[in-house]
């Protein structure tokens, strides 16, 4: 392919010198696909025919420009890019060149604020200008280094009521946090901590954000106590309520929350009748 590519660093050759910069295209004498790169940024020396490694985008006037200047995310990549500007019809990221990066209303995934950092690819839009978008899956990898039982760290980047939460790791490998391991535990563009819990046949991660059964049951416990404390000590429900009434109460499957039942049981820090659950031990 001998094309000039938009969003990826490339070598060049200089073709042409001007006042005001050097031209540069893919082949010596190539007239009719060029760009140029500013005086400002022309190495020392430079002359006709040498090679210069550049990242081509477009300027403010939607001109194509090289810049020898490092870019913060390249075409194919994801990286964190911080809201520098607000408008009605989208945000302005900074990727370290001289125009801000445009990230339109319709590519973005919740609420952002300016000085937020959002995790963004790059794509051209249908005028050829280079844009950010949160819809990240396609360009995160699936070769990460982990193996079941791993801690991870990742941003949660999309959620869906079919799969679950979306979680880029390392901001750089894709994750899959399942529906029934949430529990409400993830928010979009929230960062979280996870267990790896199996790594599919195409690499990806599935992880969990609960902690291991034993350390899990004891901070359901707590939590069934503390929910237990705000209704006066009565829980209007018991473990034998709809698993669909049990997590919209308490954001425990049932047989987590049986699980933590049975523990406060044992302990005698309540007791169950017909209806309902109290606490015993206050």
């Amino acid at each position: 392919m001998n094309s000039i590519r938009l969003g990826e660093k490339q070598e060049l050759i200089v073709v042409k010198e001007v006042e005001f910069g050097v031209y540069l295209a893919k082949e010596p004498e190539e007239e009719k696909e060029k760009v140029l790169l500013p005086r400002k940024q022309v190495p020392e020396g430079c002359r006709t025919g040498d090679r210069i490694t550049v990242f081509v985008y477009r300027d403010s006037q939607d001109r194509l420009i090289a810049t020898v200047r490092e870019p913060k995310l390249l075409m194919g990549q994801v990286a964190e890019l911080e809201v520098v500007q607000l408008d009605r019809i989208g945000a302005f990221l900074d990727w370290g060149l001289e125009k801000d990066l445009f990230l339109p209303f319709k590519q973005q995934r919740g609420r952002i604020e300016q000085g937020q950092k959002v995790l963004v690819s790059l794509y051209v839009d249908k005028s050829s200008r280079l844009c950010a978008t949160m819809n990240v899956y396609q360009n995160l990898r699936s070769d990460s280094p982990y193996q079941p039982g791993d801690q991870v760290r990742g941003r949660v980047y999309e959620l869906s009521d079919r799969f679950g939460a979306f979680v880029a790791v390392d901001n750089l490998y894709s994750g899959l946090i399942p529906r029934r391991e949430m529990y409400g535990e993830a928010e979009l563009g929230r960062d979280v901590s996870a267990r790896v819990v199996r790594v599919l046949e195409d690499g990806r991660l599935n992880l969990s954000i609960r902690d291991k059964a034993y350390l899990q049951r004891e901070q359901d416990a707590e939590k069934i106590l503390r929910l237990l404390d705000s209704c006066e000590g009565v829980l209007p429900f018991n473990d034998k309520a709809a698993p669909e009434v049990i997590e919209h109460e308490t954001g425990m499957s049932k047989n987590q929350f049986k699980r933590a039942v049975g523990m406060l049981l044992k302990e005698k820090k309540i007791q169950i009748d017909e209806k309902s659950i109290r606490r015993t031990d206050r």
